[in-house]
């Protein structure tokens, strides 16, 4: 058997595990409810093929409907490459203020505060 087994009461009840290679699925539920927040899934849903090539892949933390901010955190190859503070200005910042009505600026979680 491939799937683990968890026990309930007297009832087995598998459990299917994804493949590793499976692209994490986001939570939108922090940012469930506007406009905003779908575009800005839709846009992230785009660029993410692109990082996952080159051993990455974008988290969404936060989002300021207010203020047009958004938080991104850079994982993977892309977290601690040279070149994500320009993956993520020109790169990622530039293409969600396109597709994104609303979004004015993209800060970086778990990087120099400087970028």
């Amino acid at each position: 058997m491939d799937q683990p087994v968890v026990f309930v009461g007297e009832n087995a009840v598998l459990n299917p595990v994804p493949p590793a290679s499976a692209p994490p699925v986001p939570d939108t539920s922090t940012f469930a409810g506007s406009d905003m927040e779908a575009q800005l899934m839709e846009a992230i849903e785009a660029i993410r093929p692109a990082l996952q090539a080159d051993g990455g892949d974008v988290n969404v933390v936060g989002l300021d409907p207010e203020t047009g901010i958004v938080d991104l955190e850079l994982v993977g190859a892309c977290g601690s490459c040279p070149a994500s503070t320009m993956t993520l200005k020109a790169g990622i910042e530039r293409i969600l203020k396109d597709r994104v009505e609303g979004i004015t600026a993209v800060n970086a979680v778990g990087m120099d505060p400087e970028f």
